[in-house]
């Protein structure tokens, strides 16, 4: 690969974003509910680093503009016994399991109306 292609190519994912109406709301729900370490936070939003070294944030636009966000799937080792476990804590997630060939995966929202999936890699 050429040196101008090393310099342009994607590398990564730095901060996947889910919009948000209210940012204090969802804030205290990835924080609080979900158990995710917030690592920076303002008026506007909220950033929230994962183990893995990922960060997943929260943001509302300063025109009020905001649309349901979908198709992040955060890992679990044990896909029913996290589903129990964020259900106990107050999280809206779907009593079924969906298995396939490759994984198995529970439903949620979060308080923003905003879904994702608990995912268990079955490798």
């Amino acid at each position: 690969m050429s040196t101008t292609a090393t310099a342009v190519s994607i590398t990564g994912i730095d901060v996947t974003t889910y919009l948000v109406k209210d940012p204090k709301r969802a804030i205290t729900f990835w924080r609080d509910v979900m158990g995710l370490p917030c690592t920076w936070s303002s008026e506007q939003g909220a950033e929230f680093e994962l183990p893995d070294g990922a960060t997943f944030g929260l943001w509302r636009l300063d025109d009020g503009n905001w649309y349901a966000g979908n198709g992040i799937m955060f890992r679990v080792a044990d896909v029913k016994a996290a589903a129990d476990h964020f259900r106990t804590r107050g999280a809206k997630i779907g009593d079924h399991i969906e298995v396939n060939e490759a994984c198995f995966m529970a439903f949620g929202e979060d308080t923003e109306g905003n879904t994702f999936i608990l995912h268990q890699p079955k490798k």
